[in-house]
């Protein structure tokens, strides 16, 4: 079994109470409101936001024995550079306020969970941080593509108002093949528990994320879209 089979396998628990989350499941059936969307799409923004800032931060503190590690975080640099732009976008497009989720401060879920993956590599092991990209690219193939065509029905919503949800999704299929080859030359004991430990955790945060999203929804303030 390779590492990243049994990091699936370690993690399906903290994964199903992640999926668990209502709204997940209300999305998947079509059962969701514009602001909870907008809602979404915003504490999307503030944790996308940092994923560069925090591949930058691994990239300086990969250790000499995983050199080889630099070009592939290099190649996610690359993809992952304007993302947080492409949801503000996805938000004006779906009637929310672009401006005001920008300025808007995360859940506490939202912030813990950044919080812990900039603790994770300044402090603890910066390979760890492959636990979170496990989490996140991982739920968006699960269910981003799925989702986006259901709320996109339900509430009516054109096609560019997506972007974040399809392309991350359609990208993030290359990126579970390119993970699964690094994890696969992390032959480190400490350096798999600190991918599996940090795994763990942002599926549990991740989990509480979704689960404010009702609540954080009317602090996102949706216009009605203009007809002409």
């Amino acid at each position: 079994m390779t590492f990243h089979e049994q990091l699936a396998r370690a993690t399906a628990p903290d994964r199903e109470f992640l999926l668990s989350a209502p709204v997940i499941q209300r999305a998947l059936a079509g059962d969701v409101t514009r602001d909870v969307y907008v809602a979404f799409l915003t504490q999307a923004y503030h944790h996308v936001r940092h994923t560069v800032p925090l591949l930058m931060a691994v990239g300086a503190r990969v250790p000499d024995r995983h050199a080889w590690l630099r070009d592939s975080i290099l190649h996610y640099l690359e993809e992952e550079t304007g993302h947080d732009e492409w949801i503000l976008n996805d938000i004006a497009r779906a009637g929310g306020d672009r401006a005001a989720a920008a300025a808007s401060e995360p859940a506490v879920a939202t912030e813990a969970m950044i919080a812990y993956a900039y603790d994770t590599v300044l402090r603890r092991n910066p390979l760890g941080f492959f636990g979170m990209v496990h989490v996140l690219e991982g739920t968006s193939v699960a269910l981003a593509l799925n989702a986006a065509g259901r709320i996109q029905q339900a509430l009516d919503l054109p096609a560019n108002a997506f972007t974040y949800l399809r392309s991350h999704g359609e990208l993030d299929k290359e990126h579970i093949n390119d993970l699964a080859g690094i994890l696969g030359r992390f032959s480190d004991e400490a350096d798999r528990q600190a991918v599996t430990r940090c795994a763990r955790g942002i599926y549990w945060l991740y989990g509480h994320m979704f689960r404010s999203l009702d609540a954080a929804a009317p602090a996102a303030p949706v216009q009605q879209r203009k007809t002409a």
